[in-house]
């Protein structure tokens, strides 16, 4: 926990930007019945029923301190995609960075030896090197700032039925531009001597001696 709140502590610097990494799956549902459009005195009206067409996942990549994001669509969230999000945050969006601060959870996919499974040793290799990760504790995941994006996504875009992957990506691309444009950052205000204060429970009990 400490470590994540000490890396939200620094302040910006383009060589070492600050990048927090989550997913979120998307449950994709067809109206079986034609919504009603809004008119004089009635809200769009739209039926319980609806029809599952599967499922899509969106990779949230935010770099709070610039007020810049990315939401990646995929089909699936496999450890290969997630490799391919850490060649696109590398070779695409921070080419020039001397050091990515990645901050995720411990989900099994979240490792940088996955990179071996889409890139030759050398190219793999050179990837992890572009990366200083710091991981979320195990039920420490609101400690990952791409939890607020994707809180905001939820509301912005998913609250409607999306039907198919490209209203998805439609949807998702217009609120990522709207908030680009903004540079809409997160204030974050939880510190490490809050935790210390607020979360001390979580601490080993140490031995007056000890002290």
């Amino acid at each position: 926990m400490e470590d994540v709140l000490v890396t939200y502590e620094q302040p910006y610097d383009a060589d070492y930007p600050q990048v927090c990494l989550d997913e979120k799956l998307v449950t994709l549902r067809a109206d079986v019945v034609e919504p009603l459009p809004v008119q004089p005195g009635h809200p769009e009206r739209i039926d319980y029923e609806y029809e599952r067409i599967g499922t899509a996942n969106l990779f949230v990549m935010v770099e709070r301190l610039s007020g810049y994001r990315h939401v990646e669509v995929t089909t699936r969230r496999t450890a290969q995609d997630y490799a391919r999000q850490l060649q696109w945050l590398a070779d695409v969006r921070y080419p020039n960075a001397i050091k990515i601060r990645l901050v995720q959870d411990n989900l099994n996919t979240h490792r940088l030896a996955n990179l071996y499974l889409v890139f030759p040793p050398e190219e793999a290799r050179r990837l992890a090197e572009r990366f200083e990760v710091h991981y979320t504790p195990t039920h420490g995941s609101w400690l990952n700032m791409a939890e607020i994006e994707i809180g905001i996504f939820e509301r912005g875009c998913l609250q409607r039925r999306v039907p198919n992957l490209d209203t998805l990506r439609q949807r998702v691309a217009a609120l990522e531009a709207e908030r680009n444009m903004a540079h809409a950052t997160i204030d974050w205000r939880f510190t490490t001597t809050d935790a210390r204060a607020k979360l001390a429970r979580l601490y080993p009990k140490l031995a007056e001696a000890a002290l």
